[in-house]
Order: structure tokens, then sequence, then C-alpha cells
């Protein structure tokens, strides 16, 4: 394995249980980061940015119907954004493609004074985090 890509995501997979709602949340929020369409099948679809890939999927061994992040497992996906107006821009959009903004009393700064983010949750219960560097 070369050393440029030792350590680095190869992909992440999400199970959901509503996949055309997911297909529509992940694919909005994917694209607008830099993601493009990579596969497609009757049970899921993916989004790539370099060598990593996003998939969401409804699995036949799924057992349940909503993403519960506090529970064991994962919590959240964090992304990085260009800057804190492009972590505004995809917060203030976000409602209309099936994202709500957690924490709204203490946005950008939910994650502490020194760290901007915009922390939106889907219908399915998914939390992503959009970072904005710090001196942006």
């Amino acid at each position: 394995m070369s050393q440029e890509i030792s350590g680095l995501l190869h992909h992440v997979e999400l199970w959901v249980a509503d996949l055309p709602a997911a297909t529509a949340e992940w694919g909005w929020l994917l694209g607008e980061l830099g993601y493009t369409p990579f596969q497609d099948w009757p049970a899921g679809r993916s989004w790539k940015l370099g060598a990593t890939y996003v998939v969401v999927e409804r699995s036949p061994d799924l057992a349940g119907d909503r993403h519960e992040r506090r529970r064991p497992g994962l919590n959240h996906l964090a992304f990085h954004v260009a800057d804190r107006a492009m972590a505004d821009d995809l917060a203030a959009r976000a409602p209309g493609h099936g994202w709500a903004l957690m924490f709204p009393d203490r946005h950008p700064f939910a994650g502490g004074e020194a760290h901007y983010a915009a922390y939106l949750e889907n219908a399915e219960g998914f939390e992503v985090e959009l970072v904005a560097p710090i001196a942006s």
C-alpha cells in the first residue's frame, strides 16, 4: 500500500431504513461538499470525493428503522468545509433538504468558542458536523 493513502478513510457505509429519503438528503449534502455520484444499485447509492466514498444502503439485514447516535456505534460524521460562510450557507439551506440544525441556541459555536461548525441531523437521526477552519 502506498504511503500517501495509508491510513486515509476508504469508505463509510450507512445503513438506512428509507433509501429514497436518504438518497435525497445525503445526495444533496455530499454534492454540496464536492462528492459526485459513484455507484447506484437497487439497495443503495454512493458518492465519491478523491479516494473516499460514502454509501447509503437499505440492507435486508437491517435491524430497526432509525439510527440512534447516542447508542454505541457511530455518533456522527464530521466534514471539513471551506470557510465559515460555507458552514453558514449549508446550515441555512439544509432544512429544505431534510436536515435540521442541531443546537440552534449555540450555533455556530456548539462545539466551543474556538470551534466554528454547523451540526445537522437528518430524518433518520444521522448527525453531521460541518467544520470551518479556525481562521476563516
